[in-house]
């Protein structure tokens, strides 16, 4: 009865366009039933979607000030999916805006109605990116961990959050989005955060193999429900399809993978001959030719898990970590955040490993034997991506709605820190070249997290004549001592006498060091 509905719904979306506003019931008045929610945000613009019980026009109202929305964007056709895209905004600026019909039919508007433009591409700054995977089971641990992902953001503007599939159980059907997705994160999440999401097994109607093939029809609720920015418009390489795509956070690079879907009907992201792959490696390219920063790639299956799953016994696993994840690894890729296992694990900075779990020697493959906890215990300094930029962190965080059990050789020996027994999402926050993680419990506690830099510990000789002034300033984020001043700031202005001086400045855990020789001539 359900598939009915949803395919007359469907036939009915093809008719509307051939409806005219004066075939309209007058007395008929729309109700909102799904969102508002955002998507494909850029520096520059964003598209608001909704769903409605009735017919009706699509009016987005907006404005830099909650009551001066004075400014609107529309779509005249009648329908029931409403899909707005709002331009000629300006980059990293705050916009209230309201929903609805047209005057006098307006849906939803508020204080809460609000949205952040993202930085231009490749910006450096202050940057927070949520990360849920594996969330809709309707649960109450689903709930629990919203809520406190909510509360830690009381004081902390988050910039976007992503998805990493199996995001509508059990089997990725409309009315599941509805109960266990939409009407989860409707009140504050959605309509606030702009969302990029990648799809699971379960979002392709696993139960019915075939569904795989969805990546190339876009036949299941999945692509139907979510938009993505496959012209390259928040950054990037253009992908051409929803299934997979890149986009920019500042100086942060984010690349969606599908790694369930065929391309094409056939291959599968492990066969690293398909479209997908060669898009990856193009984007790859091109961000590294164009930019310095983070980069991100994020999908459903992990490489490494002894969780409710098994990368030793599952075939997609074991060919993803054995085809596919030296590329990523070759083009220095920083942090694979994948879900799919019900638990949290995480890896120290890595690099090499390809085979099941009793080929990982920590001694060979691990890059760094750290902790990354940089929070003065022993061996806990950050991880430090060298000038090659080589190294990686693998992280699975699948149990922001499911859960499950272990397997016999939990845990992973590959993982740094495994946690089963409560559920969780992460945060991603980048300063700069400063990037942490934080996994957030059901309970509220933060019960792991670790730090990565790049372009830090430099050396730098500066030659100023005498006289004259000079500013240094650190490479790292932090808190600071200067061997030669009492200054506590990130920067200090001197005016050396000597010749030669040298100028050192150190974090509190003696973990970083910047050195500066400074010259003096005539």
């Amino acid at each position: 009865m359900k598939r009915k509905l949803i395919t007359g719904m469907a036939l009915i979306g093809l008719i509307v366009p051939f409806i005219s506003n004066a075939q309209r019931k007058p007395d008929v008045q729309a109700h909102l039933i799904r969102g508002p929610y955002l998507q494909v945000a850029t520096s520059n613009s964003i598209v608001i979607r909704w769903r409605t019980d009735a017919l009706t026009r699509s009016v987005v109202n907006y404005g830099a000030k909650e009551n001066e929305l004075t400014t609107l964007a529309e779509e005249p056709t009648l329908t029931f999916e409403h899909k707005v895209t709002v331009t000629g905004l300006t980059p990293r600026t705050k916009y209230y805006y309201a929903i609805g019909g047209g005057p006098g039919d307006t849906l939803q508007k508020g204080g809460d109605n609000y949205f952040v433009t993202l930085p231009v591409p490749g910006t450096e700054g202050s940057y927070r990116i949520g990360v849920f995977g594996d969330c809709g089971n309707n649960s109450v641990n689903q709930r629990s961990v919203r809520d406190q992902v909510i509360k830690y953001l009381a004081d902390k503007p988050m910039d976007a959050w992503i998805l990493l599939g199996d995001n509508a159980y059990n089997s990725g059907q409309d009315p599941e989005f509805q109960e266990k997705f939409f009407n989860i994160y409707k009140d504050i999440l959605l309509k606030k955060y702009p969302l990029f999401p990648a799809p699971g097994n379960h979002d392709y109607n696993d139960v019915y193999q075939y569904k795989a093939t969805a990546q190339a029809t876009h036949d299941i609720a999945y692509y139907q429900n979510f938009s993505m920015p496959t012209k390259g418009e928040s950054g990037g390489v253009a992908s051409g399809t929803q299934a997979f795509y890149s986009f920019d956070i500042g100086n942060v690079h984010f690349l969606s993978i599908d790694s369930y879907g065929k391309e094409d009907k056939e291959t599968r992201l492990y066969d690293t001959l398909g479209a997908q792959v060669q898009w990856i490696k193009k984007d790859l390219e091109a961000f590294h030719n164009t930019k310095r920063g983070w980069v991100v790639a994020y999908w459903h299956h992990p490489p490494y898990t002894m969780g409710s799953h098994n990368s030793d016994h599952e075939d997609e696993l074991v060919k993803i970590r054995e085809n596919f994840i030296r590329i990523l690894e070759r083009y220095g890729v920083d942090l694979i955040v994948c879900g799919h296992s019900h638990l949290y694990e995480r890896s120290r900075l890595m690099n090499g490993h390809y085979g099941m779990e009793a080929t990982f020697n920590a001694t060979r493959h691990n890059l760094s034997s750290s902790s990354a906890l940089y929070d003065g215990s022993e061996n806990s300094c950050p991880y430090i991506k060298d000038s090659a930029n080589k190294g990686t962190v693998y992280v699975v965080t699948g149990s922001a709605g499911a859960m499950g059990t272990r397997q016999p050789t939990y845990p992973h020996d590959a993982m740094y820190y495994s946690y089963n027994e409560l559920g969780g999402a992460s945060m991603i926050e980048v300063n700069e070249n400063r990037l942490e993680l934080k996994w957030i419990c059901s309970d509220g506690q933060i019960r792991d997290h670790f730090v990565m830099m790049k372009d830090v510990n430099r050396t730098q000789v500066i030659t100023i004549k005498k006289g004259e002034n000079a500013t240094l300033t650190a490479s790292f984020i932090g808190t600071y001592k200067w061997n030669k001043s009492k200054e506590a700031t990130r920067s200090i202005i001197i005016k050396p006498t000597a010749s030669k001086t040298v100028y050192e400045v150190i974090d509190p855990y003696t973990c970083l060091k910047d050195r500066f020789e400074v010259r003096v001539v005539k």
